[in-house]
Protein backbone atom coordinates (compact mmCIF):
# COMPACT_ATOMS: atom_id res chain seq x y z
CA UNK A 1 0.00 0.00 0.00
CA UNK A 2 1.36 3.12 -0.96
CA UNK A 3 0.97 6.69 0.17
CA UNK A 4 -1.16 9.30 -1.29
CA UNK A 5 1.59 11.96 -3.17
CA UNK A 6 2.59 15.20 -0.98
CA UNK A 7 1.23 13.36 2.40
CA UNK A 8 3.78 12.12 5.19
CA UNK A 9 4.64 8.78 5.55
CA UNK A 10 3.85 6.52 8.60
CA UNK A 11 7.51 6.75 9.87
CA UNK A 12 8.21 10.24 8.78
CA UNK A 13 8.36 11.63 12.48
CA UNK A 14 7.35 8.45 14.39
CA UNK A 15 6.70 8.40 18.10
CA UNK A 16 8.50 5.75 19.61
CA UNK A 17 8.12 4.96 22.88
CA UNK A 18 10.69 2.53 25.24
CA UNK A 19 10.34 1.92 28.87
CA UNK A 20 14.32 0.76 30.10
CA UNK A 21 17.56 0.22 28.24
CA UNK A 22 16.97 -3.35 27.33
CA UNK A 23 13.64 -2.76 25.94
CA UNK A 24 15.20 0.82 24.13
CA UNK A 25 17.73 -1.70 22.56
CA UNK A 26 15.52 -4.26 21.16
CA UNK A 27 12.79 -1.68 19.95
CA UNK A 28 15.76 0.48 18.28
CA UNK A 29 16.88 -2.81 16.66
CA UNK A 30 13.61 -3.41 15.03
CA UNK A 31 12.52 0.10 14.42
CA UNK A 32 15.01 2.60 13.39
CA UNK A 33 16.33 0.41 10.05
CA UNK A 34 12.71 1.16 8.77
CA UNK A 35 12.61 4.05 9.76
CA UNK A 36 15.78 5.46 8.41
CA UNK A 37 14.42 3.50 5.32
CA UNK A 38 11.44 6.25 5.12
CA UNK A 39 13.82 9.03 5.91
CA UNK A 40 12.14 9.52 9.20
CA UNK A 41 13.37 11.34 12.01
CA UNK A 42 12.06 9.65 15.33
CA UNK A 43 10.99 11.45 18.75
CA UNK A 44 11.66 8.53 21.52
CA UNK A 45 10.13 9.04 24.52
CA UNK A 46 10.23 7.43 28.32
CA UNK A 47 7.39 7.57 30.49
CA UNK A 48 8.16 8.44 34.79
CA UNK A 49 5.08 6.66 36.21
CA UNK A 50 4.41 8.59 38.68
CA UNK A 51 2.19 6.73 41.72
CA UNK A 52 -0.35 9.43 42.12
CA UNK A 53 -0.24 9.59 45.99
CA UNK A 54 1.16 6.49 46.87
CA UNK A 55 4.76 6.27 47.18
CA UNK A 56 7.33 5.45 44.30
CA UNK A 57 8.84 2.37 43.49
CA UNK A 58 11.89 4.20 43.03
CA UNK A 59 13.19 7.74 43.18
CA UNK A 60 12.21 10.25 40.54
CA UNK A 61 16.17 10.57 40.25
CA UNK A 62 17.02 6.74 40.25
CA UNK A 63 14.27 6.70 37.34
CA UNK A 64 15.60 9.87 35.01
CA UNK A 65 18.88 8.00 35.35
CA UNK A 66 17.21 4.75 33.74
CA UNK A 67 15.85 7.05 31.60
CA UNK A 68 19.03 8.30 30.27
CA UNK A 69 20.54 5.09 30.02
CA UNK A 70 17.93 4.20 27.53
CA UNK A 71 18.32 7.23 25.40
CA UNK A 72 22.18 6.69 25.51
CA UNK A 73 21.40 3.48 23.62
CA UNK A 74 18.61 5.09 21.79
CA UNK A 75 21.51 7.36 20.73
CA UNK A 76 24.04 4.69 19.64
CA UNK A 77 21.23 3.07 17.35
CA UNK A 78 20.50 6.03 16.07
CA UNK A 79 23.50 6.63 14.79
CA UNK A 80 24.36 3.17 13.23
CA UNK A 81 21.43 4.18 11.23
CA UNK A 82 22.34 7.76 10.59
CA UNK A 83 18.82 8.95 12.27
CA UNK A 84 18.52 12.25 13.64
CA UNK A 85 16.80 11.75 17.17
CA UNK A 86 14.99 13.06 19.21
CA UNK A 87 14.14 12.25 23.37
CA UNK A 88 11.88 13.75 25.65
CA UNK A 89 10.88 12.25 29.52
CA UNK A 90 7.45 12.72 30.21
CA UNK A 91 6.16 12.33 33.98
CA UNK A 92 2.33 10.93 34.30
CA UNK A 93 0.13 8.41 36.48
CA UNK A 94 -1.05 6.85 33.48
CA UNK A 95 1.69 6.07 30.68
CA UNK A 96 -0.73 5.82 27.51
CA UNK A 97 -2.50 9.57 28.20
CA UNK A 98 1.50 10.45 28.73
CA UNK A 99 2.52 8.69 25.20
CA UNK A 100 -0.55 10.23 23.28
CA UNK A 101 0.56 13.96 24.60
CA UNK A 102 3.73 12.84 23.74
CA UNK A 103 2.87 12.27 20.04
CA UNK A 104 0.61 14.89 19.79
CA UNK A 105 3.06 17.40 21.48
CA UNK A 106 5.88 16.17 19.02
CA UNK A 107 3.57 15.82 15.94
CA UNK A 108 4.05 12.46 15.31
CA UNK A 109 3.29 10.89 11.93
CA UNK A 110 2.20 7.78 14.13
CA UNK A 111 3.25 5.25 17.60
CA UNK A 112 5.85 2.76 16.88
CA UNK A 113 6.75 0.07 18.84
CA UNK A 114 7.54 -3.53 18.95
CA UNK A 115 5.77 -6.03 21.47
CA UNK A 116 8.35 -7.23 24.29
CA UNK A 117 8.17 -11.02 23.55
CA UNK A 118 7.17 -13.27 26.76
CA UNK A 119 4.49 -15.26 28.74
CA UNK A 120 0.45 -14.96 28.18
CA UNK A 121 1.03 -13.55 31.81
CA UNK A 122 3.38 -10.79 30.66
CA UNK A 123 0.67 -10.42 27.70
CA UNK A 124 -1.89 -9.66 30.21
CA UNK A 125 0.43 -7.23 32.13
CA UNK A 126 1.40 -4.96 28.99
CA UNK A 127 -1.51 -5.91 26.83
CA UNK A 128 -3.61 -3.07 28.45
CA UNK A 129 -1.25 -0.66 27.43
CA UNK A 130 -0.83 -1.67 24.07
CA UNK A 131 -4.47 -2.46 23.54
CA UNK A 132 -5.45 1.35 24.55
CA UNK A 133 -2.78 2.83 22.67
CA UNK A 134 -4.53 1.08 19.62
CA UNK A 135 -7.71 2.28 21.14
CA UNK A 136 -7.23 5.48 21.87
CA UNK A 137 -4.63 7.20 19.94
CA UNK A 138 -6.00 9.59 17.57
CA UNK A 139 -2.81 8.85 14.98
CA UNK A 140 -1.67 5.65 13.35
CA UNK A 141 -0.26 3.21 15.86
CA UNK A 142 2.47 0.52 14.48
CA UNK A 143 3.52 -2.56 16.07
CA UNK A 144 6.64 -3.58 14.32
CA UNK A 145 7.43 -7.25 14.11
CA UNK A 146 10.94 -8.76 14.15
CA UNK A 147 12.98 -7.96 11.18
CA UNK A 148 13.38 -10.82 9.03
CA UNK A 149 15.59 -13.65 9.89
CA UNK A 150 16.01 -12.39 13.39
CA UNK A 151 13.58 -14.80 15.02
Amino acid sequence: MSEPAGSPGLLSRPLVPVASEDDAVETCRTAFPRIAAAGGRPVVVHVIEKAGGAPDKASVEQREAAAEEAFAAVRDRAADHGLDVETDIRYGTDVVDAILAAAADADASAIVFHPRGGSWLLDLLTGDVRDRLIEESDRPVVVLPDPEGDQ
